[in-house]
């Protein structure tokens, strides 16, 4: 699978959005990546379709968008249709985790689904055959600017050796930069969201292109 850092723009300017996306997108961004938190199953609140789709239009990258929210099955539809490429859903939150994951593929989009650090990756073992993407929080959800929990690389390891050949996206979200980047890279993961170490930088493009480099991929 193709290695890639994927900039957050939960820590982008907004008053600055087009912009900021156009520094990363420039330098060779590929991905874009969406934090959609609703004050409930995380403490946070951010944007909703309205502004996914303000991001769709100012760009033709990949989206991707993890919903950190209760009840996600009555907001997959207006993800997809606002512009979203991947929509990640969390295990904790989807007590019908495979029937989700399948409204998901049904209007179009690629299925992730998400674990946090308490959740056992075991849990999602069951539903492997329905899923593309899945990510494991290397922090816990709700909040930029957190430190990598490091008992977090067994559990990459263990996602990588449970997906084996299959054709599935290994992704980890939460306190990666460039002290910890090449850790989640050799416990198995292959995308690398980033938000703070790329937009709270002086210069976010040579920040993408810093932990770019140091996945080995040219930039």
């Amino acid at each position: 699978m193709k290695q890639m850092v994927v900039p957050s723009i939960l820590s982008a300017d907004f008053s600055r959005l087009a912009e900021e996306i156009d520094l990363v997108v420039s330098k060779g961004a590929e991905r874009l990546h969406l934090d959609i938190m609703d004050g409930h199953f995380v403490p946070n609140l951010t944007f909703g379709p309205m502004i996914v789709n303000a991001v769709d239009r100012l760009t033709d990258v990949h989206l991707e968008a993890h919903l950190m929210m209760e009840n996600p099955s009555k907001f997959i539809p207006q993800f997809i249709e606002a512009g979203v490429d991947t929509l990640m859903i969390q295990q904790e939150t989807c007590p019908h985790l495979h029937k989700d994951l399948h409204l998901i593929k049904e209007h179009g989009g690629r299925a992730g689904v998400v674990v946090n650090p308490a959740t056992p990756v075991s849990l999602i073992r069951e539903v492997l055959p329905d899923v593309d993407h899945i990510l494991i929080m290397t922090v816990n959800p709700g909040f930029g600017g957190q430190s990598f929990i490091e008992t977090m690389i067994p559990k990459i390891q263990e996602t990588r050796e449970m997906i084996g050949s299959r054709e599935i996206d290994l992704q980890v979200d939460g306190g990666i930069d460039l002290g910890t980047i090449g850790k989640a890279r050799n416990a198995g993961a292959n995308l690398f969201v980033v938000g703070s170490s790329i937009f709270g930088e002086p210069d976010p493009g040579k920040a993408y292109q810093d932990l770019t480099s140091k996945l080995g991929v040219p930039v």
